[in-house]
């Protein structure tokens, strides 16, 4: 079982003005995977400088997903500015107080915590900035760090499927099957419920049970509260953006990236009143968005040459139930063999329109099973990333075979579901 071997420091998250003005140059090294990001970018504008993409297809893609980007920018800096204003943290301690000590209680907080984040904010919001908090949480509130970490990382994929905003892929099928949020979240609702109590049942069986926490209760943490008057306003300015973001969903249909930039412009207005210091460049997520453009640019290049053919062969052309397995259980494996973002964009590529439960199975397959291998997608990747900094050790052996055993048995039932209720 894992442990947190270091402590949050909160005056090194937080340093004061002064020490931000007189402190050393930051530090520009770049992360292996930052690297992987970058140059997965190159190769993309490689294939299209070199004509083995066609500009004109190269443009198309660009158009297609520049809605997109704006989103994905929008909402990371919206949900990094709502962490830095205490949202994430308060909450989270809130849910372990009203816990009272008692595991089943938390387990069921915690469930609908990271539920509701990803389905509402987008998974790398779970993954970037709930993982890091409920990590911290551990460590006053005595909780093994280890089921805390795999709440997160799990729900982060298997609870994406409710609304469009809830994963970039989702976006893109809605897009395609020409649905709004409401007529999206109706035809996946009943796949979603399938999808968080598989994971439920699986988090307590092999990580949340007495036999894998060691203890038999733990210590509610004392609730955190606002310094100052500045600190409170920030507080719920940031939280009030959230909210009036998630209550626009359902009216904004494909403007939802406007609606994020609203969103998150009163969160940025609000920092650049009471805390400008905290106002950096590195709020903006270029990672995000060069891997996105990287792969939208490589990905078609590598459909033109054999791609296509070999996810039309494991997909197929049947547009019923034998068809929709496939598709979800090609967008699987493919998942975790290379990504769930170009599984999804290969997949896509080859199913028709016309087969729209074909291509929400295939979003089941690259939502859901991304949890077995630890490049399967980016939420995963990052989860894993913030687990290796706070010290907490996850089993690669254990976290293969138990993410094995959910995807496999979350995507088949999400896929009946799909198929039973459409």
């Amino acid at each position: 079982m894992g442990r947190v071997s270091e402590q949050v420091d909160s005056a090194a998250e937080n340093p004061p003005s002064s020490a931000l003005t007189s402190a050393s140059p930051p530090r520009w090294g770049l992360s292996t995977l930052d690297r992987v990001r970058l140059g997965l970018f190159a190769a993309g504008l490689l294939c299209v400088a070199t004509g083995l993409l066609p500009r004109a297809e190269a443009a198309d893609n660009m158009r297609r997903i520049g809605p997109l980007l704006l989103f994905l920018c929008s909402v990371i800096i919206l949900a990094e500015l709502t962490r830095q204003a205490k949202v994430f943290d308060v909450i989270a301690h809130r849910l372990a107080i009203l816990g009272r000590g008692y595991y089943p209680a938390l387990f069921l907080l915690c469930v609908l915590f990271a539920a509701a984040t990803t389905t509402l904010l987008n998974l790398d919001t779970t993954a970037v900035l709930l993982t890091p908090v409920m990590l911290a949480l551990a460590t006053p509130a005595r909780i093994p760090p280890l089921p805390l970490a795999m709440t997160t990382l799990w729900l982060a994929n298997t609870a994406s499927l409710l609304l469009p905003v809830s994963n970039l892929t989702n976006l893109l099928a809605a897009d395609r099957v020409a649905l709004r949020a409401t007529d999206f979240a109706a035809r996946m609702w009943a796949p979603q419920l399938v999808s968080i109590t598989a994971t439920m049942v699986c988090l307590w069986i092999w990580y949340w049970r007495r036999g894998q926490r060691e203890t038999d209760r733990y210590v509610p943490p004392e609730p955190i509260r606002p310094a100052n008057a500045g600190e409170r306003t920030l507080l719920y300015t940031t939280a009030g953006a959230c909210l009036l973001f998630i209550l626009a969903i359902p009216f904004v249909g494909d403007r939802i990236g406007i609606a994020a930039t609203l969103a998150a412009a009163i969160a940025v207005a609000a920092f650049a009143i009471l805390d400008r210091s905290s106002l950096r460049w590195s709020l903006i997520p270029w990672q995000l968005l060069v891997f996105v453009v990287g792969l939208f640019l490589l990905v078609p290049t590598l459909s033109r040459f054999g791609l296509a053919d070999a996810m039309r062969a494991l997909i197929g052309d049947d547009s019923g139930t034998v068809g929709a397995f496939r598709a979800a259980g090609a967008g699987a494996g493919l998942s975790n063999v290379a990504n769930n973002l170009p599984a999804y964009t290969a997949g896509e590529a080859v199913i028709p329109e016309s087969h729209g439960n074909q291509l929400l199975a295939l979003l089941i397959g690259t939502n859901i099973g991304p949890i077995v291998t630890p490049w399967a997608s980016l939420a995963t990747l990052l989860c894993l990333e913030f687990c290796r900094k706070h010290g907490v050790r996850v089993p690669m052996l254990r976290f293969v075979l138990t993410g094995l055993g959910l995807a496999t048995v979350a995507t088949a039932g999400a896929v009946a579901a799909l198929l039973v209720t459409g």
